[in-house]
C-alpha cells in the first residue's frame, strides 16, 4: 500500500491516492479534483499524525480486528462478546468500533446514550467496567436514528482521531470492530496501526457459500495488505436451542398458525420427560459444501471454531450485556469461550503474564 493515503481532504475524489502519495495529482483518479494541482506541487513526506499515534499505541500490548466479507453475520456481536470475555479474564480491555455508518456497539455494550469526555490527555473511552472501555461514532451522535453519511476522507479522518485522540491508558487487548468489506475504513485502520504492530485479524462468517465467497476475498485482503489472519469463526453454525424454550405450531391447510406449545411440553412431562433436558439442533444455513473448516483447508488459515445460533445470545446482545454472566447461553457461552482460548495460545498470552 502507498504511505499516502492519510491526509486525505474532504472535497477529494473518490480513490484518492492522498496528497503524500508520488502520483498525487497525478493519477486518473485526480481528474477534475479541486486539489489536483495543490496535491501536485505540495511537498511530499511521512504523516507527522502517525508519530502521535505510535505514542498512544505503545502502551497497547495487543491489537486485533474483527472483519466479515458481508454484513449480518454477527461480527459486532462477536466483537462484543470477546471483549466481555477478556474482561473477565481480568484483562484490560478496549474496544473501538470503526462501523462509522452502522455503530451498533455501543447498544451490544449496553452504553446507548453515553457520551465522549474530554480531558488534558485526551478523549477518554466510555466505560462498561473499569477493565473495559469503548469508543465508537455512535457516542457523538446527536440522534442514534441519525444517519452518518459520509465519504472516505472524513472517515479516515475520524478512524485517526480514535487512534491518536482517545486516551485508552495501559492496555493488553484492543479489539477493533470494522464495517463488511474491505474499502476506506479497512485500508485506513491497517496503514494507521501498521507502525505499531498488529496482532492480525480475526474474520466472521456464517456457514453459506454466499457468505464464505466475500470471506474469501477478506482474507486476500489481508494477504496483500501484510495482516495476518488469526483465524476464522463460523458464527450462527446451526440454530441450537433446549428442546423446551421451542414453540409449536399447528398448521392448518390454510395457512392459519395455532399454538400446540403448552399441549407438547405437558405431553412431554407426563410420557417423555427426559426429552425436556434435550438440546434441539437445526442447520439453518446450508453448509453442504464444508462450511469455513473447509474454506480455512482451503485457503491454508486457521479456524477458531463454531458459535451456533442461540437466541439466548441474541438477547444478550440486544440487552447490552455479557453471555458470560449467567448460565442462559448454554450452547453459544463454552464455543466463544473455546475460541478464545484457542486465541489466546495462538497468542502465546497466559493470564499471568498479562495481569489477568
Amino acid at each position: 500500500m502507498e504511505n499516502g493515503a492519510y491526509e486525505i481532504p474532504e472535497n477529494a475524489n473518490e480513490h484518492c491516492p492522498g496528497p503524500q502519495s508520488e502520483s498525487a495529482g497525478k493519477s486518473d483518479s485526480c481528474e477534475g479534483c479541486p486539489n489536483q494541482e495543490a496535491c501536485a506541487t505540495a511537498p511530499k513526506g511521512p504523516d507527522p499524525d502517525l508519530v502521535a499515534i505510535v505514542e498512544r499505541m505503545a502502551t497497547v500490548k495487543h491489537k486485533i480486528l474483527v472483519l466479515s466479507g458481508k454484513g449480518g453475520v454477527g461480527k459486532s456481536t462477536f466483537s462484543a462478546q470477546l471483549s466481555f470475555a477478556l474482561a473477565a479474564m481480568d484483562f484490560q480491555v478496549g474496544l473501538l468500533d470503526i462501523d462509522i455508518c452502522g455503530p451498533s456497539i455501543p447498544k451490544m455494550l449496553g452504553l446507548e446514550g453515553q457520551e465522549i469526555h474530554q480531558s488534558n490527555l485526551g478523549w477518554s473511552p466510555v466505560y462498561v467496567e473499569s477493565n473495559l472501555g469503548v469508543m465508537s461514532i455512535g457516542f457523538m451522535l446527536p440522534n442514534p436514528d441519525e444517519a452518518v453519511i459520509w465519504r472516505g476522507p472524513r472517515k479516515n479522518g475520524i478512524i485517526k482521531q480514535f487512534l491518536k485522540d482517545v486516551y485508552w491508558g495501559e492496555l493488553d487487548f484492543l479489539v477493533v470492530d470494522a464495517p463488511p468489506g474491505t474499502s476506506d475504513e479497512h485500508i485506513s485502520i491497517v496503514q494507521f496501526l501498521q507502525a505499531t504492530g498488529i496482532d492480525g485479524a480475526i474474520i466472521v462468517t456464517t456457514p453459506q457459500q454466499v457468505s464464505l465467497i466475500d470471506v474469501r476475498k477478506e482474507v486476500s485482503f489481508c494477504k496483500k495488505v501484510g495482516l495476518q489472519v488469526l483465524g476464522v469463526v463460523e458464527n450462527m453454525s446451526g440454530l441450537c436451542q433446549p428442546l423446551s424454550e421451542f414453540r409449536f405450531m399447528h398448521l392448518t391447510e390454510m395457512g392459519e398458525q395455532k399454538d400446540m406449545t403448552e399441549w407438547v411440553i405437558a405431553y412431554m412431562r407426563e410420557k417423555a420427560p427426559e426429552m425436556l433436558n434435550l438440546v434441539a439442533f437445526s442447520e439453518v444455513f446450508d453448509s453442504s459444501a464444508g462450511g469455513g473448516a473447509k474454506m480455512c483447508r482451503d485457503l491454508g488459515v486457521p479456524f477458531l471454531g463454531k458459535v451456533p445460533l442461540d437466541p439466548q445470545l441474541c438477547k444478550a446482545a440486544e440487552e447490552g450485556r455479557s453471555c458470560f454472566d449467567d448460565s442462559k447461553c448454554i450452547s453459544s457461552a463454552p464455543a466463544l469461550k473455546m475460541i478464545v482460548e484457542k486465541l489466546l495460545s495462538q497468542l502465546q498470552v497466559s493470564r499471568m503474564e498479562d495481569g489477568a
